[in-house]
């Protein structure tokens, strides 16, 4: 007990001991807030790797489309390029003149 105050001697073991109680309350609960972010810490970890993963998973789903997309293009891009090759030259006007030629000399025939 302490020296001869003018409070209580039963007043002041009590805010010592509540006092010494909390001193060695600290290290656990100092410990026991370190571990509660830790573990919330790394929860968000997991989130944050599913989330990628997932993000990952759609970014190759579509890229595969996109192939097979490309890959079933193939044909229809070759005769589209091939059409407006032949649409931007001179062989439409070469074939008519020739199947007017070709009409001209079988109507003359018969």
């Amino acid at each position: 007990m302490a020296l001869p105050t003018p409070v209580n001697g039963q007043i002041t073991d009590a805010v010592t001991q509540a006092n010494v109680k909390v001193l060695g309350e600290a290290p656990a609960m100092a410990m026991g807030a370190l571990y509660q972010s830790l573990s919330h810490s790394t929860g968000i970890l997991y989130e944050n790797a599913v989330s990628s993963q997932q993000q990952l998973a759609i970014a190759s789903q579509a890229a595969t489309n996109q192939g097979v997309i490309q890959i079933y293009s193939v044909d229809t891009m070759a005769g589209a390029v091939a059409t407006s090759k032949i649409g931007g030259s001179d062989v439409p006007d070469n074939m008519l003149a020739l199947m007017s030629a070709l009409r001209a000399s079988t109507s003359g025939v018969s």
